[in-house]
């Protein structure tokens, strides 16, 4: 009863949150959303102004223009009207434009070409309806004539048109982000809205559980006892995956590591029994031994001291070298990992530089496809240390029949993990070694080149610090596949992981 209560506690508990969740999300969306519909629309208006502050300049100087042209042709004071209006309003409309373009900081108008363009029309405008009033007419129709003022006016309208057609795209612009806007607005209240619904028929659907489990309540906790056992044993059966693990590798240490010791110890007896031979012929002070004490002395000195004497330094030395392999591996799971971003494909041809010289003299080849995934945060030296290890086994088990064919390939798995393959044309792995080759000291096939068999445990050990895991497929005779799978991002995996 009191985990029936506490669960519905905690359920409607995250309802509720879930339902504040919900509305907070709204409010502050629709208040972003609004925020920037105003941005929005006050960068509209400005761009309106200006273009309209444009529109103008290039509307009067035109109306300028034509009146100062009729009363050059005509010599008609009614011309005058508006040449003499429009001159009038220019100057308020130069302000009027320099005050938009001030307000609209992000686009820039030439004014330091447009402001002398407008005054030496103006001033050519002005020169000719002069010229006219003192009886000047045919100067002034020569000046019109000329190529100089129609100069002017093409500049100045370049210039306003090139800057009304940017004003006509930026307010388009603006226009469509006012509507996405309002279209967010709208779906996000829909989605809200739905979301709050979904969130009430949640914690109804809870409280009707609630009350047909407190219904059930009674049944429900004989069943729990009545199957106690088996529930813990489900509970327990990864701990007891992991002894079986520590076991087996507990095993296979003891077991390696004893070897050499029962070694020494054999051949221990074996320098005691020389030991007596020897001390028979040494401590014999004058007294005639026999042809056979000779002979002991002397094979025990020839043949058996050396002998046990090497086959215990070749036991100490296997230990030595056992010990090492533990230790190594030990510190390498100790080891802090320094997340940083590598470039894949360079790493790996680093490294296939290392056995260049083996695999080219024997006419072989290494072909490496990273081009889809070559961006990889991880930690540097391991991953060095993995695949360094794949390629000398690579070189070291190929067949001796033909040329090494070693291919990497690497492809991303979604967006946050990595397939890496390292392929080769070798001597293959019997199918019932497959993971065998993973376990500490264990070795496969014809034991014909050196090695301890820590290789590819280092790499298991190597990987899985990296959060990610190393398979195998491989046939007798037919080559063999490492497939390693790791996460892209290292550090985010360690975050999430609280590693």
């Amino acid at each position: 009863m009191p985990f029936l209560n506490s669960t519905f506690a905690r359920s409607s508990l995250l309802m509720l949150l879930v339902g504040g969740g919900v509305l907070v999300a709204i409010v502050l969306s629709s208040f972003f959303l609004a925020r920037t519909t105003q941005a929005y629309f006050q960068d509209v208006v400005k761009l309106r102004e200006l273009r309209s502050a444009a529109a103008d300049m290039q509307l009067f100087l035109r109306a300028a223009e034509s009146g100062q042209r009729g009363f050059v042709l005509t010599q008609d004071s009614e011309f005058l009207m508006p040449y003499t209006t429009a001159s009038a309003v220019i100057p308020r409309l130069r302000e009027r434009l320099k005050k938009a373009a001030d307000d609209l900081d992000t686009v820039p108008v030439p004014f330091a070409q447009l402001g002398p363009l407008i005054d030496d029309k103006l001033a050519e405008m002005q020169s000719t309806v002069a010229m006219v009033q003192k009886g000047n007419a045919v100067g002034a129709i020569e000046v019109i004539r000329g190529a100089y003022g129609r100069q002017l006016m093409e500049g100045i309208t370049s210039i306003l048109g090139k800057l009304i057609g940017d004003m006509d795209g930026r307010i388009g612009t603006g226009v469509d982000d006012l509507n996405d806007s309002a279209s967010a607005l709208q779906w996000i209240t829909i989605g809200g809205g739905l979301m709050i619904i979904l969130v009430i028929g949640g914690a109804i659907v809870i409280v009707g559980q609630h009350v047909r489990e407190l219904q059930r309540a009674r049944s429900e906790v004989e069943e729990l006892n009545a199957g106690l056992e088996e529930r813990v044993n489900e509970r327990s059966e990864d701990l007891i995956q992991a002894n079986r693990e520590i076991q087996r590798y507990a095993y296979i240490v003891s077991h390696d590591l004893r070897a050499p010791l029962v070694n020494i110890m054999g051949f221990t007896s074996e320098l005691d029994a020389s030991l007596k031979s020897i001390s028979t012929y040494v401590l014999a002070d004058g007294t005639p031994l026999s042809e056979t004490d000779v002979n002991d002395a002397r094979i025990a000195v020839e043949q058996d001291l050396p002998e046990a004497i090497a086959f215990i330094r070749s036991s100490t030395k296997k230990m030595d070298g056992l010990i090492n392999a533990i230790l190594k591996i030990s510190r390498d799971g100790r080891r802090e990992l320094k997340p940083e971003r590598i470039d894949l494909g360079e790493l790996l041809e680093a490294t296939a530089d290392s056995i260049y010289h083996q695999v080219s003299e024997a006419g072989g080849e290494v072909n490496i496809s990273v081009a889809q995934a070559r961006g990889l945060i991880t930690d540097r030296f391991s991953m060095e240390q993995v695949f360094g290890n794949l390629f000398d086994n690579a070189v070291k088990y190929k067949h001796p029949d033909r040329p090494l064919n070693l291919s990497v390939k690497a492809m991303p798995i979604g967006r946050a993990a990595m397939r890496i393959e390292v392929a080769d044309n070798g001597r293959g792995i019997a199918p019932e070694d497959h993971e065998r080759v993973f376990e500490l000291f264990r070795r496969s096939g014809v034991q014909d080149q050196q090695g301890e068999g820590i290789g590819l445990a280092h790499v298991r050990s190597l990987v899985r610090n990296l959060g990610g895991e190393i398979t195998v497929t491989s046939t007798l005779g037919g080559g063999t596949t490492f497939v390693i799978r790791l996460p892209t991002d290292l550090s985010q995996y360690v975050r999430s992981n609280g590693s």
